[in-house]
């Protein structure tokens, strides 16, 4: 199991980087960490019945807390907090992050959802 070194939340950006024991870094944006939060109010109790979280283009995270050794619970600030993030889970989001990212842009153009893209 993939264990990070490093997790560094950097507020103004919006990212969460982590680095692993492998010399493996991802650089998490919140916003695709909030859509891929692995919550029951999230995914569901089976793959089609994940839910599909548009609006989260300017989400961030107030706060990360320890769970255990194995894993942490994002506060966002939209209030969402049910999600455990394991390490496992976030070296998954970090590997497949652009096919990811893919599917949940081909899922918002599907249901005639326009992103909001934050000003740099």
């Amino acid at each position: 199991m993939p264990v990070p070194t490093e997790l560094n939340l950097h507020r103004q950006s919006r990212v969460l980087e982590i680095a692993y024991e492998d010399g493996t870094r991802f650089h998490l944006p919140c916003e695709y960490l909030r859509v891929y939060s692995p919550s029951a109010e999230v995914q569901g109790h089976a793959p089609d019945q994940r839910v599909i979280q548009a609006g989260k283009e300017g989400v961030g995270i107030d706060r990360i807390e320890p769970v255990g050794n194995y894993a942490v619970c994002l506060h966002f600030d939209d209030e969402h907090n049910t999600g455990i993030y394991s390490w496992e889970y976030l070296y998954r989001l970090g590997v497949e992050q652009e096919q990811l990212w893919r599917e949940y842009l081909d899922e918002l153009e599907q249901t005639g959802y326009q992103r909001k893209v934050r000003p740099s």
